[in-house]
């Protein structure tokens, strides 16, 4: 792993709401070559795990990713269970987080893979894995106890009023998009960070899964690419629920209603023009305009 003299980021918040407990993260016993899976909600997280877990595991059938592969800092998950489970495994560990890197304890044995996607994109997909919801869902996030701040609302039904609300208030209701962001680009020249955009792995989704590999410093028989390729796409995902969270069980539509459409670029088709600018500037405001571009993915090119 890389040298002990570079300066690596040091964990100086903690974040606390309907989802998050980022002191679950405060001693947790890292392993060389433990990947982390890091983004902002609804940018690819999902994918890049079974994309993770299939690079893992070679192209197996079946691999029960949420069940080996837990959103640590997700506060309703049961914190002396959830570590166990980790404990417990003897293949390379992959765990999902969606917190920006101040509020994690960051390790150089680690590696890390942050996803990103255009935000106009993000909060779409957002308003309907909040429209989806069901009452357990609600139930889980604002009833478990130990919740700090407000709970959970019921979504706008608008598209556009849902997307102009979390603009406007930074990730309303779930939680800051640019704090996110910002945390992860400006840490990109780490040995042990990669990002990826959710776009790469739209476009050429064979070079991609290659990419991330070299990252990861596994070999794949070239036997077996092909079974990975065809257990990453979304159609496979949505008919295995291993491959997602609660197997779909807290959305109407189940992997359906979880795997929308997954498109990039929706937004041009729901957002008014008006509104996909104020966002375009404030992402140039909030980011500079280099992260901004990498962002906006392919509407920047």
């Amino acid at each position: 792993m890389p040298g002990t003299d570079l300066r690596w980021p040091r964990k100086r918040r903690e974040l606390h709401n309907h989802h998050f407990d980022s002191t679950r993260w405060s001693g947790f016993p890292f392993r060389d070559g433990d990947i982390v899976v890091a983004t902002y909600a609804k940018s690819g997280t999902t994918w890049t795990q079974q994309i993770v877990a299939q690079l893992v595991f070679g192209g197996a059938e079946g691999v029960p990713v949420h069940e080996l592969s837990p959103w640590l800092d997700m506060r309703i998950l049961p914190r002396g269970p959830t570590l166990a489970g980790l404990q417990a495994q003897e293949h390379r560990r992959f765990i999902k987080t969606h917190l920006p890197v101040d509020a994690l304890v960051y390790s150089p044995r680690a590696r890390y893979l942050y996803i990103g996607r255009d935000g106009r994109d993000v909060a779409l997909s957002l308003h309907n894995h909040h429209l989806r919801a069901r009452p357990e869902w609600y139930a889980a996030l604002n009833d478990t106890p130990g919740r700090v701040g407000p709970p959970m609302p019921p979504p706008l039904e608008d598209p556009q009023a849902y997307f102009d609300q979390w603009l406007q208030r930074d990730g309303y209701p779930f939680w800051p998009l640019w704090d996110n962001v910002r945390s992860w680009w400006a840490i990109r020249h780490l040995p042990n960070v990669l990002l990826v955009h959710y776009d790469e792995l739209k476009q050429d989704l064979s070079a991609s899964l290659r990419r991330i590999a070299r990252f990861l410093d596994i070999r794949i028989d070239e036997s077996r690419w092909p079974d990975i390729e065809a257990h990453v796409g979304f159609e496979y995902m949505r008919r295995h629920p291993e491959t997602v969270p609660a197997g779909g069980a807290f959305w109407e539509g189940g992997t359906q209603g979880f795997i929308h459409k997954g498109r990039s670029g929706r937004w041009r088709e729901v957002l008014g023009a008006e509104s996909a600018e104020r966002y375009a500037a404030r992402a140039r405001a909030e980011l500079g305009a280099d992260c901004a571009a990498w962002l906006a993915g392919a509407a920047a090119s």
